[in-house]
C-alpha cells in the first residue's frame, strides 16, 4: 500500500514531535507517583535528581527528595498529600530546598518553605539557607566544665542501665552509682562501664556494702575505704590517654 506525499508528511511531522517530546521528557527528569500516603510520596523516575533538591508535583504541591533508591525516589511532601494521586506527574526544579533564616524570621509564622502566612507581608531582609545542613557542633564550644559535667552524666547513664531480669541489689546499685557521681568513671571510656560495673560488685567487701546501709549516710570518715576501694578497682579501666 503506498502512502501519499500528505500522509507521509504528517507521519514525519508526529515522529518529530514525539521524539521531541521524549527528549523533553528527559531533559525535565520528569517521574510519575508510585505510592502516596503520609505525607512520603514514592516516585518512578526522576534519575538524575539530587537529595535535597526540590520537586513539584501535578498539583502544584511542592517536596524534597530524600530517600534516593534504585526502583523509586522517596519525597517528602510540603503539606497535604491528599491533592497528589498515583500516577501523576512530577518534576525536577534544579533547585536544592532552602529556606529564609535570620531575625527576619523572629515572631513570623510561616509554612515549611518558609512562606510567611501570617498576614503579616512578606519577610525583611533576610538570607536563605539551604534545609539540608548540618548543624554546628556545640560541644566543641563548651568550657572545660561544662564538658566535664556532660561526660559525666554519660558515665551516670552507663551505670544505671540494669540487666532485664537480673538487677543489681540495693546497697551494689548505691556504690556503683556513687562511683560515678564521684568521678572514678570520668577517665574511663563509655564501653567499659558495664566491664567496672560488673567488676565492682563481685570484689567488694560484704562488710563495706553493709556500711552503705547504716543510717547517717556517708559521712567524710566513712568515704575514706569506699573511696580507696573504687580508686583502685577503676585503675584497670581507665583510659591511657588521659
Amino acid at each position: 500500500m503506498e502512502i501519499s506525499p500528505r500522509a507521509a508528511e504528517l507521519t514525519t511531522l508526529l515522529e518529530s514531535r514525539i521524539t521531541n517530546f521524549y527528549t523533553n521528557f528527559q531533559v525535565d527528569e520528569i517521574g510519575r507517583v508510585v505510592s502516596v500516603g503520609d505525607g512520603i510520596a514514592r516516585v518512578y523516575g526522576l534519575n538524575e535528581i539530587q537529595a535535597g533538591e526540590m520537586v513539584e508535583f501535578a498539583s502544584g504541591v511542592k517536596g524534597i527528595a530524600l530517600n534516593l533508591e534504585n526502583e523509586n525516589v522517596g519525597i517528602v511532601v510540603f503539606g497535604s498529600d491528599t491533592a497528589i494521586k498515583e500516577g501523576d506527574l512530577v518534576k525536577r526544579t534544579g533547585s536544592i530546598v532552602d529556606v529564609p533564616a535570620g531575625k527576619a524570621m523572629l515572631g513570623r509564622v510561616v509554612d515549611a518553605l518558609g512562606v510567611p502566612i501570617d498576614g503579616r507581608g512578606s519577610l525583611s531582609d533576610h538570607e536563605r539557607r539551604r534545609v539540608e545542613v548540618k548543624a554546628p557542633g556545640i560541644i566543641e564550644h563548651l568550657d572545660a566544665a561544662t564538658q566535664a559535667l556532660l561526660n559525666r552524666g554519660a558515665r551516670l547513664t552507663e551505670v544505671s542501665k540494669q540487666p532485664q531480669y537480673a538487677p543489681l541489689p540495693i546497697e551494689k546499685q548505691i556504690l556503683v552509682i556513687y562511683a560515678a557521681v564521684n568521678g572514678f568513671c570520668d577517665r574511663m571510656p563509655l564501653e567499659k562501664i558495664s566491664q567496672y560495673e560488673r567488676a565492682i560488685p563481685s570484689s567488694v567487701k560484704p562488710e563495706l556494702l553493709q556500711s552503705l546501709l547504716e543510717k547517717g549516710g556517708l559521712t567524710n570518715e566513712r568515704k575514706i575505704e569506699p573511696d580507696a576501694f573504687l580508686r583502685e578497682s577503676a585503675l584497670p579501666y581507665l583510659d591511657a590517654k588521659n
